[in-house]
């Protein structure tokens, strides 16, 4: 099933956002990622070895910090890019007195809307 990639509305998961803003080398590529990148330039801009870097965008993007999309190139061969997917992070009690995160969204473009659809239906096929 494709999620909705407009929906500005989740709750990502506490623990895999913490774990994530916990680790000094996702938090390093969130610092540097001030641009769509691509895993080798964030790999060369942080100095983080390439499988290692591979490991930490997946980290980030499963706690929803990171977005991934897939760039289209001329040349027929695709890459992915990411870009940071919030703009804030928030750590609370709700009324059970359980910590939850919540985290606030940048506004999309229509252009960038349809990117995060297109990237959805890719992953599905």
């Amino acid at each position: 099933m494709v999620r909705d990639p407009f929906g500005d509305g989740d709750s990502p998961e506490l623990q895999p956002v913490l774990d994530a803003l916990d680790d000094p080398e996702c938090r390093r590529i969130v610092r540097r990622l001030d641009e769509p990148m691509t895993a080798s330039e964030i790999s060369s801009q942080c100095d983080i070895p390439t499988s290692t870097t591979y490991r930490k965008l997946e980290r980030l993007t499963d706690a929803s910090i990171l977005s991934e999309t897939t760039a289209i190139r001329t040349d027929g061969h695709h890459t992915s890019e990411y870009t940071l997917a919030f703009e804030e992070v928030s750590v609370f009690l709700d009324d059970q007195r359980q910590f939850e995160v919540s985290i606030t969204r940048p506004t999309k473009s229509a252009d960038e809307q349809l990117a995060g659809l297109w990237a959805e239906v890719r992953k599905e096929t």
